[in-house]
């Protein structure tokens, strides 16, 4: 009878932590301009972890990516245009984040993806440069861990990393991981970028980002040319249809298919393919779901902003 019992608090524990996310919340202050003299923009982000794999997002983003998913699921399910069912919704206001991108790694081959939007159509990269660590014999108290500091130059960066081994996972925010603990804080050189860790939380059925049955595959390199290709087929398609029509309202937003942190983009690694992170990381397009022009939507974007990319080279 004990062995029973035993048995059973085993399988249920086990089937309550696989639909379990554990999420590590790191406060993000970036420099949004690295000409003129501004205040540093605060934005927190996500590293979150399950079953071996890890996603890193913005918190906004992952707000405003929920709620349009949440959208289209239900305006599927009611069979209502997009643009009735969002007078319906009233006006709605997103913050804007400095990350418009999303990062997924295979945590035990360190596998990195990033993935980004481009004319409603998700185009992604593997990355193709491994993060390497210069480990230090430097231990101090960071964000109330015990933390050993590591060097390395990064996408024309020099970043300074302190990871903690009392938490056992080779991981960090962005693209950085490959260390004997979890990066508790990042900061470049230049100081335009600085991750802290500040709590962790478990978060049941978190929402995971959908890698899209059409996204694009490209590379590092080829990166920023495959995604101005795309934009101006979009641009073409969109005048065309236009002129076809006479106007009138279109979507082109482009709907999320399987993938996530379960399905087939995160569960088996990503998608297979070249290259890493491009110099993306600060405004860029306004890459968010649309919901159709004169949708009462408001995304703000950081567009018409300096640029102080994460990247440098």
């Amino acid at each position: 009878m004990g062995q029973k019992i035993i048995v059973f608090f085993v399988l249920f524990f086990t089937a309550l932590s696989y639909g379990q996310t554990t999420r590590y919340v790191y406060e993000t202050l970036v420099n949004p301009d690295s000409i003129n003299l501004v205040s540093m923009k605060s934005e927190r982000t996500f590293l979150d972890i399950k079953e071996g794999r890890s996603l890193f997002i913005s918190e906004n983003k992952l707000i405003r990516d929920s709620l349009f998913t949440a959208l289209r699921s239900e305006m599927k399910e009611n069979k209502k245009e997009e643009k009735d069912f969002s007078k319906q919704e009233g006006r709605k206001h997103f913050e804007p984040t400095f990350f418009e991108y999303f990062i997924t790694k295979s945590i035990p081959d360190q596998k990195v993806y990033y993935y980004e939007k481009a004319a409603g159509k998700q185009i992604y990269y593997q990355e193709d440069r491994p993060v390497k660590w210069e480990v230090t014999n430097v231990v101090e108290k960071q964000n109330g861990y015990s933390a050993q500091k590591a060097v390395a130059e990064f996408g024309g960066r020099v970043w300074t990393g302190w990871f903690t081994k009392d938490i056992p996972l080779s991981d960090g925010p962005y693209k950085f991981s490959g260390l004997p603990g979890l990066i508790v804080k990042l900061e470049d050189d230049k100081g335009d970028y600085k991750f802290d860790l500040v709590k962790k939380i478990i978060v049941k059925n978190a929402f995971e980002e959908q890698i899209n049955a059409d996204a694009k595959q490209s590379t590092r390199v080829n990166f920023h040319g495959d995604k101005a290709a795309l934009e101006l087929e979009f641009g073409k398609n969109r005048n065309t249809m236009a002129g076809n029509n006479g106007g009138g309202n279109m979507n082109f937003g482009g709907g999320r298919h399987g993938g996530g942190m379960n399905g087939g983009g995160m569960k088996g690694g990503g998608h297979g393919g070249g290259g890493g992170m491009h110099r993306g990381g600060m405004g860029g397009e306004n890459q968010s779901p649309s919901m159709s022009q004169g949708s009462s939507v408001d995304v703000p974007s950081f567009t018409g902003t300096a640029q102080n990319p994460i990247e440098l080279k």
